[in-house]
């Protein structure tokens, strides 16, 4: 383990606030940069056809038998604790070793390796419980960011955190945006809009992963630091601000151009957060005293959470955005005593890190075909995705703490941790290939570009750590 050190960590700014002209140049020019993309990709055309994955598709997959269930799951399990270990002794957070594990379970190495053996566990159409009980995993997953988001940080970190934080989303939305001018006539499904194809784009390139970027920050010692505190708060501001976006996207990818259906989306979720925030908000208080008074987290207690989720994320498929928004809503909602909130979080985690969140990762490598990546005609496409997602997350984020007054030092420090996508990228992509939104293809390119650019983090902060630090 590396030193804390100090050099990296103290990126206090000259003044104490950036000077407001570079609000305006962080903030407004990346606006009026996607208006002008979005007008030049109106009149593109989409491919006739892309290029399938291996693997389920979002719908239709017959529910597998109860024998060959516990089989993918324990084979799973084992495969995500076995890669996960593996790279966690390489010095990477072992969620992206289990990232990874999903990889070594699709077509482009087990199927590869084992056909025989990948067909009779991971037949297509016995993927249908194994992707039922991913999406229930997710939902709780998402239920406890938002129970673990730190609003007191989003209020006290001022505006450097904030400018920092919507700089690091402007910046790569706005590349992805540019880049759909490139890749929608290759890689689009034929059925997406130009507008949703960069939208979708733009928002999958913006995202930080911050559960993964908080065991980072742990595991290098930098979470209490001023790096830290400030990459965590950007991080959460960033999240918001992001899923918000990408709820609006997902609303009008899902109704086209049904302009009716999209008013009912975006004023029904408007109204829902309205009633989650100030009327279910409140009402979890109860809860919170209940706990204080007998102590411990009772299963009542446990239950009534849970159906919250379960209700808030129902709400919100039903609106037609998607079920993660609400159970993140209903996460952001609960009582924020350090006790409960961490009690709730063991007994939730426990079950969705170990047994579901694998199953997710799984179905996300069995609809990943990396095969399709050697391909020459999308070599040039691989490399641009992986250039556009570096130089807008962790340039743009960087070039923001700069103008903030860090050191660069300090400010690519800062970049690099906001450049990690992790899992939750991964989230953002299965909901772009389930909706329509990205082809299989480009959801291949782009869940090799979340593991990569999430397992460059460590290697990074390790590098730019100035030598006085020690190990």
């Amino acid at each position: 383990m590396v030193g804390c050190g100090t050099s990296i960590v103290d990126p206090r700014p000259t003044d104490e606030d950036p000077p407001h002209d570079w609000d305006v140049l962080l903030v407004g020019i990346p606006v009026f940069a996607l208006v002008g993309i979005l007008a030049a990709g109106a009149g593109l055309a989409p491919p006739v056809s892309v290029t399938a994955a291996a693997g389920p598709g979002g719908q239709g997959a017959h529910a597998s038998s109860t024998g060959l269930l516990i089989a993918q799951v324990g084979v799973i399990i084992l495969a995500a604790r076995l890669v996960g270990r593996l790279f966690r002794s390489l010095g990477q957070p072992q969620v992206v070793g289990e990232m990874a594990a999903g990889i070594v379970l699709g077509p482009s190495l087990l199927g590869w390796i084992a056909p025989g053996l990948s067909q009779y566990l991971f037949s297509p159409g016995s993927l249908g419980g194994l992707a039922s009980l991913s999406d229930i995993g997710l939902v709780l997953f998402m239920f406890v960011v938002g129970l673990d988001l730190d609003t007191k940080a989003l209020r006290t970190n001022g505006r450097v955190a904030l400018v920092c934080s919507h700089a690091s989303i402007l910046v790569p939305f706005v590349l992805g945006a540019a880049l759909a001018l490139h890749l929608y006539g290759r890689l689009a499904p034929p059925t997406a809009s130009f507008t949703g194809f960069a939208l979708f784009l733009g928002a999958a390139m913006s995202i930080t992963a911050f559960p993964v970027l908080a065991r980072i920050l742990a595991e290098q010692g930098l979470s209490r630091t001023r790096l830290g505190t400030l990459a965590l708060a950007a991080a959460a501001i960033g999240d918001v601000s992001a899923w918000c976006i990408l709820a609006g996207i997902v609303a009008v990818v899902r109704v086209g151009s049904g302009t009716a259906d999209l008013w009912i989306a975006t004023i029904g979720s408007i109204a829902f957060a309205g009633v989650m925030w100030f009327v279910i908000r409140p009402a979890m208080r109860i809860l919170e005293r209940r706990f204080e008074a007998s102590g411990r987290l009772t299963m009542d207690l446990i239950a009534t959470m849970i159906l919250v989720a379960l209700g808030a994320a129902w709400v919100t498929d039903s609106l037609g955005v998607h079920a993660l928004f609400g159970a993140f809503l209903a996460g952001a909602v609960m009582p924020r005593s350090p006790e409960l909130t961490a009690a709730v979080r063991e007994r939730v985690e426990t079950v969705t890190v170990v047994l579901l969140l694998p199953l997710f990762f799984a179905v996300t490598g069995l609809r990943s075909n990396l095969d399709l990546l050697v391909d020459p005609a999308l070599l040039g496409d691989v490399f641009l995705v992986f250039a556009v997602a570096v130089a807008g997350k962790l340039g743009g984020a960087g070039l923001a703490a700069r103008a903030t007054g860090m050191s660069w030092r300090a400010a690519l420090s800062f970049g690099a941790l906001m450049n990690t996508r992790g899992l939750m990228e991964l989230v953002i992509l299965n909901i772009g290939l389930d909706i329509g939104a990205i082809s299989p293809s480009l959801f291949s390119i782009m869940v090799l570009m979340a593991i990569v650019t999430t397992m460059m983090t460590t290697p990074l902060l390790r590098l730019l750590k100035p030598s006085e630090a020690g190990s």
